[in-house]
């Protein structure tokens, strides 16, 4: 990229769409606020039963959940503009084929950030026992494995009211995840670059550049000191490398 164009690139106006993760909703981001530059258009996604839209019927599978958020993104478009995906976790997952059916319909984001998640297909981790369904877990071990993914306050796991509104959103989530397959996403190929990240004490971390399978463009890896969800702990280092990311791509202008 010449010097004029990068300086360009560094105040025009950007659209930064964000898919939650799992028992999340559209404020789970705003932690990030604070440290974004006018020209971002801060876009926060929600999927159904929680937040704003907590009178909706949960979505209960893959296709449903992607076909939701690309509507939500296209009814939100500026096509004036170039945008970025980041998704956590759930919405990492999520995010790549809903970048997919983005590009599919000729309007492709000019980044992918992917964070707390190795990709579909990542190998699985020598001497880690796979683990059965989440949503289908009992409600001990359920709320052991929120506790093992951290993020989830204890008071909500042992009140039993705030527990019983809780649980429904998790669950749906979770069946979103892993009730269907996964066939399809593995032959996908973006032509934007991908921007992955993982906090250093997950498990996972050791794949996490699967993600370039995913990718014909340029794709760059980033461990982040921290558990699952590192995002809260390093907001302001997250967003200066995405930006200087997407700083780099190359875009018509």
């Amino acid at each position: 990229m010449n010097k004029n164009r990068e300086e360009k690139a560094m105040t025009r106006k950007v659209q930064l769409f964000l898919l939650h993760f799992a028992g999340g909703n559209a404020y789970s981001y705003e932690f990030l606020k604070p440290y974004l530059h006018d020209n971002v258009e801060f876009i926060p996604l929600e999927l159904p039963g929680r937040g704003r839209r907590f009178n909706d019927n949960f979505i209960k599978s893959r296709a449903e959940a992607v076909h939701d958020y690309v509507s939500q993104i296209n009814n939100k478009r500026n096509q004036a503009l170039p945008y970025i995906i980041f998704g956590h976790s759930m919405g990492a997952s999520l995010g790549l084929s809903v970048a997919y059916e983005m590009q599919r319909l000729e309007d492709q984001p000019q980044l992918l950030v992917v964070s707390g998640n190795s990709g579909p297909g990542a190998p699985q981790i020598k001497g880690k026992p796979k683990k059965e369904k989440r949503y289908l877990m009992d409600d001990e071990t359920f709320k052991n494995e929120l506790r093992e993914l951290g993020g989830i306050p204890e008071e909500v796991l042992e009140n039993e009211e705030l527990y019983t509104f809780f649980e429904p959103i998790m669950r749906s989530d979770f069946e979103i995840l892993e009730k269907d397959t996964l066939s399809n996403e593995l032959n996908i190929k973006l032509l934007c670059p991908i921007y992955a990240m993982m906090g250093s004490d997950e498990d996972e971390s050791v794949n996490i550049e699967n993600w370039s399978r995913y990718s014909i463009a340029e794709c760059s890896f980033e461990l982040f000191k921290g558990n699952h969800f590192f995002i809260h702990k390093h907001p302001k280092q997250i967003i200066n490398t995405i930006f200087n990311i997407f700083k780099k791509t190359e875009v018509p202008l």
